[in-house]
């Protein structure tokens, strides 16, 4: 529960290295998500070539920020599954599972919708080669430790006026 406390979206980096194996623990997190039929829609391209991550920080007006992220994952979606109409949840479940796990290791992350974002979409497929025949974008995540302690903290977003019994 600590982490799911505490995450936030960062938006302002240190230049600290990630060591590639915590990126993989982060990684093995989000393809423990559940999904429709076990279908396991998703693939992953990490990206660390700070060239690129300045690149893909072009992506809309609110990625400027993510030029300075150590690390960053795009999150696909496969086409051909046997549940076609989950995809976006099991995708949205993974990426949690992924935030969640950075933040146990003290690395913020900053989601950045693609899916549904035509011109998101193809600004990836174009900057990371994607065969769009087989997979298409759903996020694009930048990661790294924030550059102020304070950035990770919890803050109680509790509001029992949202909560409704038996109806609407």
């Amino acid at each position: 529960m600590k982490e799911i406390n505490i995450r936030r979206s960062v938006r302002q980096f240190s230049d600290k290295k990630v060591d590639e194996s915590v990126m993989f623990e982060i990684l093995k997190a989000a393809m423990q998500a559940p999904s429709a039929m076990n279908q396991q829609p998703w693939e992953f391209i990490l990206i660390q070539d700070k060239n690129k991550i300045e690149e893909l920080s072009n992506l809309s007006l609110h990625a400027k920020f993510s030029k300075n992220a150590a690390f960053m994952i795009a999150i696909l979606a496969k086409k051909d599954l046997k549940a076609p109409g989950f995809v976006q949840q099991d995708l949205g479940a993974c990426t949690q599972n992924l935030m969640l796990e950075a933040v146990s290791y003290g690395i913020g992350s900053t989601w950045m919708g693609v899916y549904s974002k035509e011109d998101r979409s193809e600004f990836l497929i174009n900057a990371l080669n994607i065969d769009s025949e087989k997979v298409e974008p759903f996020a694009l995540i930048a990661l790294g430790y924030p550059n102020k302690e304070d950035l990770i903290k919890y803050v109680d977003r509790f509001d029992e006026s949202r909560i409704h019994r038996e109806m609407y």
